[in-house]
């Protein structure tokens, strides 16, 4: 079987696939027209976000039998389409779920410290104790929606503290001994901290907007380590100045496009300058999941994945 590479990944991945018999092939650079002169050539594919997979990409890849996504999410990829031609879909979300599940924390402590503004302040020469008084996470409510391979990893991390946790998702039955399943009115209720884990579908995208926020019974604090498209910035950026939102740490954008390293190359949008003017916000650039371990146990999720189904 043929496998074509279109983003850069953990070596091991050719390797391996290379030890499995399979001929492997790497383009990382023309455009998507051109791949798709030559797609159907392959039986595999293999990327991150380089670009979206369409139905016109599908029905150029003739022989194609899998497509290995290196990441959580199957986004980029018309799944509908792809699953009606009987190409086998893999993504690899047990590769990163613990480094999320850490990303996650030290942004939800970072922003209950005041890290960012107690580092900044002192390496201007300006020692603000009091300003920098932080508070703790003992006996605070953590809400996380989505429960799958992220929330639950964050779960598991948040066993060393005494604090409650909730999960809403669309599927029943999921909570186990590190959180309680709950429906969303009532993690509304209760939240102090509100977590996502959501892939990006037509449910999730623009779910964080005023009405949800003002459904919260009190303030709270958000993360989201999972799809920028999730949360309406002007939104967002609305409820932290009436301080219905006490802080955010935001590790993806609404404004991001399909890979994250082409972020902002038009004028930026008017909620973003505000938030990077906040000091109640944190952000990353889509990196919750992108630690040395990561990259590693991703590529070896896909070859495990394509072993299992094809050799």
């Amino acid at each position: 079987m043929k496998v074509l590479h279109l983003d850069t990944n953990h070596l091991l991945l050719i390797e391996q696939l290379n030890a499995l018999g399979f001929t492997n092939d790497e383009n990382y650079t023309d455009s998507k027209s051109t791949i798709e002169q030559i797609i159907h050539h392959y039986d595999g594919l293999i990327i991150r976000s380089r670009f979206k997979i369409d139905a016109q990409f599908l029905n150029a890849a003739k022989n194609l039998k899998f497509i290995g996504r290196v990441g959580a999410g199957l986004e980029n990829i018309d799944t509908d389409y792809a699953q009606q031609k009987g190409i086998k879909l893999i993504a690899a979300p047990e590769g990163n779920r613990n480094a999320v599940g850490e990303h996650s924390l030290a942004m939800l402590l970072s922003l209950f410290n005041k890290l960012n503004i107690a580092d900044k302040e002192v390496r201007d020469g300006k020692w603000r104790r009091e300003n920098n008084r932080g508070l703790e996470l003992d006996g605070k409510t953590v809400g996380l929606i989505g429960y799958g391979n992220m929330g639950k990893a964050f779960a598991k991390k948040l066993r060393g503290f005494e604090v409650k946790v909730l999960c809403y998702d669309i599927k029943h039955n999921v909570g186990d001994d590190n959180a309680t399943q709950v429906s969303l009115e009532e993690l509304q209720n209760h939240a102090d901290v509100l977590s996502l884990h959501t892939p990006e579908t037509s449910q999730t995208i623009n779910m964080v907007n005023s009405k949800f926020i003002d459904a919260f019974k009190k303030p709270f604090w958000l993360i989201n380590t999972a799809r920028g498209k999730s949360v309406v910035t002007k939104d967002l950026v609305n409820a932290l100045k009436l301080g219905k939102i006490l802080g955010a740490g935001l590790d993806v954008l609404e404004y991001e496009k399909s890979s994250f390293e082409n972020l902002f190359t038009t004028e930026m949008p008017e909620p973003f300058k505000y938030l990077i003017s906040a000091e109640n916000v944190i952000l990353t650039p889509h990196v919750a999941g992108w630690t040395v371990e990561s990259k590693k146990k991703l590529a070896q999720t896909i070859v495990d994945k394509i072993k299992a189904e094809f050799c």
